[in-house]
C-alpha cells in the first residue's frame, strides 16, 4: 500500500492508472471502524484501484472541542486499510490542504435548513470544500460514503451535480454493533456506562418504525420518540424528523418504498451521536 502526504505526488502517481483503471475513493477523517472497512470493501470490489484519504477537516467543525477531541489513530488506521486492500492512503496535512483559509463559501440551499445544517452551521460548507478539493486531487470514478451521515451524502450528491464532477457516487448501508448502535469514530469517546445506554439511538428509530408503519401521524411519531428520551436523562434529544431520504426535506406521511427517512441526533454526555432509518 502507497502512502501520500502531498497532493502534487498522489496526483502524479494515480495520473499512471486512469487511462486504463477505475479509481474507486473512500474518503475519511480516521478513527476507522468496521464502518469504514466496509466502504473499502465494496470499492475494492468494484474498482482496480482503491485509494483513501484521512483527513480531520477542521473547516467542517464548528465546535472547536469537538474538532479536539476527534480520536487521530493514523498508523493504527493504515495497517486496517491495507489489511481490507486498499492500495493508496492519502493522509495531507492541514498546511498542505490549506495553505491559506478557505474563503469560498458553498451553499446548499434547502439541504442547509434542516437536521445537522440547522444545528451545526457552516458544517456542510466545510464539508463541501474539503470533498471537492479530493475529488481534484484523487479524480476518482466513483465515491463511497455510508449512510449514517445521510444529509452529508445529500450535500456530496449536489457538488457532484452542480461542480459537474465526473464522479459516481456510492451510498453504503449502516453497519451496526450486534446491539444497535451504528459504527462511528466518535463512538470511541463513549464512557463505557454510556456505551451501554448508546444503543437508545437505534431502539428509538425502530420506535418510529413501527408507528409510521401503524399508521401513526408524523406529529405524534414524533412525539413519541421524544416521550421516549424524556425518559432517558441521560440523552439530550436534538431533533427527530422524518424526511424524503433523496431531498431530505421533511414529509408529513410515508412515502413509496425506500424513499422515507427517519433521522435523529441526541447528546449523550459530551458525545453528540447521530442516526437514521430509511425504509
Amino acid at each position: 500500500m502507497k502512502r501520500f502526504e502531498k497532493a502534487d505526488t498522489i496526483r502524479q502517481y494515480l495520473h499512471t492508472f486512469r487511462t486504463e483503471s477505475t479509481i474507486g475513493f473512500v474518503p475519511t477523517m480516521g478513527a476507522l471502524h468496521e464502518g469504514h472497512l466496509a466502504l473499502i470493501e465494496t470499492a475494492r470490489r468494484e474498482n482496480d484501484v482503491v485509494v483513501s484519504s484521512i483527513f480531520v477537516n477542521p473547516v467542517q467543525f464548528n465546535n472547536p472541542d469537538d474538532l479536539a477531541r476527534y480520536p487521530r489513530t493514523l498508523e493504527e488506521d493504515c495497517q486496517k486499510l491495507e489489511a481490507a486492500g486498499c492500495d493508496v492512503v492519502f493522509a495531507p496535512s492541514v498546511d498542505e490542504m490549506y495553505p491559506t483559509p478557505p474563503t469560498l463559501h458553498l451553499n446548499f440551499g434547502s439541504l442547509e435548513t434542516v437536521m445537522e445544517g440547522a444545528f451545526r452551521p457552516g458544517h456542510f460548507n466545510g464539508v463541501g470544500i474539503v470533498v471537492a478539493k479530493l475529488f481534484n486531487i484523487v479524480q476518482p470514478d466513483r465515491a463511497y460514503f455510508g449512510q449514517k451521515d445521510l444529509q452529508q451524502v445529500g450535500v456530496i450528491r449536489q457538488l457532484i451535480r452542480d461542480l459537474s464532477f465526473p464522479v459516481e457516487l456510492i451510498r453504503c448501508p449502516i453497519i451496526r454493533e450486534t446491539d444497535g448502535l451504528a459504527m462511528s469514530s466518535r463512538n470511541r469517546n463513549l464512557t463505557a456506562a454510556e456505551r451501554e445506554q448508546a444503543p437508545a439511538l437505534f431502539q428509538a428509530l425502530t420506535l418510529a418504525h413501527d408507528c409510521l408503519l401503524d399508521e401513526q401521524s408524523v406529529t405524534q411519531t414524533k412525539a413519541v420518540v421524544t416521550d421516549f428520551f424524556n425518559e432517558k436523562p441521560e440523552f439530550r434529544l436534538e431533533y427527530i424528523d422524518i424526511v424524503n431520504a433523496n431531498t431530505l426535506q421533511p414529509t408529513d406521511y410515508v412515502l413509496a418504498p425506500g424513499q422515507t427517512a427517519i433521522c435523529l441526533a441526541a447528546h449523550l454526555g459530551k458525545v453528540r451521536l447521530i442516526d437514521n432509518l430509511v425504509f
